[in-house]
């Protein structure tokens, strides 16, 4: 682990615990959301966000324990940020998966309409809000690296684009709910979000993986 210095810390710290609080409401806003409506992506973007929020809180508890317990050794460290990276690269790749059952479960049956308007306007935040924190991310691991922000980086990488494909799935439900085009773009985005989740979870946990390998 590359030492921080206590300001880097904190404000690392600071912008991990902003994250993790910005989303605490999002599966609850976007339960709510989902139940209005009868799309495959929205359905599948709320599953999603119950996992994340678990990586989010281990991410965040993982760097707190490393800057406050300095007596650590290094294969000690070693251990806990690997901890925290393999969390996020399950979270994406449980979410793939179960977004993926989601969609080819509905593909025969699915019709889409309902309410979608609230979801639209979530996924539109979480797009803005998600990148923002991509960018911040993305900023803090080229200043000093760490790999628990490095993670961040990936996870919050991963959370824009699958809001990318929420928020143009959304769009054609909304605007043309009964055209034959809308259903396919509606379960195609959820497909799209699954694969996209899939290979960033697998090519995370590679990572992680391969820094176990080269530990002394």
């Amino acid at each position: 682990m590359t030492d921080l210095s206590k300001e880097q810390a904190a404000s690392r710290e600071k912008t991990l615990l902003t994250a993790l609080l910005l989303s605490a409401p999002g599966p609850l806003v976007t339960g709510l959301a989902t139940l209005s409506s009868h799309s495959t992506t929205q359905l599948a973007d709320f599953i999603r966000r119950d996992m994340e929020l678990v990586a989010l809180f281990l991410s965040w508890w993982v760097f707190r324990q490393l800057q406050r317990n300095t007596g650590l050794n290094a294969a000690e460290q070693s251990r806990l940020e690997r901890a925290a990276g393999l969390s996020v690269a399950g979270t994406m790749l449980c979410s793939g998966l179960v977004m993926a059952i989601v969609a080819l479960s509905r593909l025969s049956v699915y019709e889409p309409g309902g309410k979608v308007l609230s979801g639209l306007i979530i996924a539109i935040l979480g797009l803005i809000t998600n990148g923002a924190f991509w960018r911040r991310y993305t900023v803090l691991t080229r200043e000093q690296y760490s790999a628990v922000i490095a993670a961040q980086q990936q996870l919050y990488r991963a959370k824009t684009t699958v809001d990318l494909c929420v928020t143009t799935a959304l769009s054609a439900v909304a605007i043309a709910p009964t055209h034959p085009l809308t259903r396919y773009i509606d379960l195609l985005g959820s497909m799209m979000v699954a694969g996209y989740l899939l290979w960033s979870g697998f090519r995370t946990a590679r990572q992680y993986q391969s820094n176990r390998q080269v530990e002394p």
